[in-house]
């Protein structure tokens, strides 16, 4: 089956691809530097010929509810009236768990991602919550380059990226489900505490500053507000073995900060929140 992957060069992206290639399927890569531009729509129906289904993991690195709403509505759309000319059979999103809870900018622009697949698109559809991955601690400390580190108090249940990328395989594959269960990590952590590992981990010298954002926003993470309320999917990973498994990458990113270096190439980024789709 020939299936699109908007975001494909992206941290769940490229777990996707992979796993399509691994299933025997032929993933077709929607990104500026495969001559598509999601925002604006230009090569989208091109790469789209014979493409059956699309798994949207597209993502922007931003704080700000209108950009991210802007953003959102625009690749959706984008991505809903191609597949419409050509013929999609199912469409299926990554979302994040907490939306409602979590008022944050970039949340919204998700929220309205969700109403334009839901309400606005006629493919049959799919839409998969995750909550952090577990690769989100290095991410927050890629943004803080500087002597300092200030780490938002918030509890998440992280799941790793390839695991959100196999079920979301498993759920193109599969007939459409509308709100489909949805998917966390083994176990709750503290993000902190998270982010304190990753720097022992990497042998950092960096001052850790626990902070509770002001406002509703700081009291939903603090409280549990990006944690499943219900039965779903869990990951097998933890963040203590994913954290053994990349040591290495790990300690590699802190000698790169230290030379003024931004990581490693391909090193994955995310916008300013918790949760990002990939």
């Amino acid at each position: 089956m020939r299936i699109a992957v908007a975001g494909g060069t992206g941290l769940v992206g490229r777990y996707v691809v992979d796993e399509l290639v691994a299933a025997g399927h032929e993933p077709v890569v929607l990104a500026r530097s495969r001559g598509v531009d999601l925002v604006s729509g230009a090569g989208l129906d091109a790469a789209m010929t014979g493409v059956e289904a699309v798994v949207d993991v597209s993502n922007v690195q931003t704080t700000s509810a209108k950009k991210s709403i802007s953003f959102f509505e625009s690749v959706g759309r984008n991505l809903l009236g191609a597949g419409a000319r050509t013929g999609v059979r199912h469409h299926v999103l990554l979302s994040i768990v907490g939306l409602e809870r979590v008022d944050l900018g970039y949340y919204r622009g998700k929220l309205r991602q969700e109403e334009v697949v839901t309400k606005d698109g006629s493919a049959p559809w799919t839409i998969m919550r995750a909550t952090q991955f577990l690769e989100f601690p290095q991410q927050v400390l890629d943004r803080m380059p500087g002597p300092v580190a200030m780490v938002p108090r918030m509890r998440t249940q992280p799941v790793a990226a390839r695991e959100v990328a196999q079920h979301l395989v498993r759920l193109v594959l599969g007939p459409p489900q509308g709100m489909a269960p949805e998917l966390a990590g083994p176990r709750v952590e503290e993000l902190v505490d998270m982010v304190r590992k990753m720097l022992r981990a990497g042998g950092r010298r960096k001052l850790l500053v626990p902070v509770t954002l002001p406002g509703a926003v700081g009291k939903a993470m603090k409280g549990g507000g990006a944690l499943p309320t219900g039965p779903g999917s869990r990951g097998t990973q933890t963040f203590d073995e994913w954290l053994t498994e990349n040591v290495r990458h790990v300690a590699h990113d802190a000698h790169d900060a230290h030379d003024g270096h931004h990581g490693r190439p391909g090193s994955p980024g995310s916008p300013g929140t918790p949760g990002e789709g990939g």
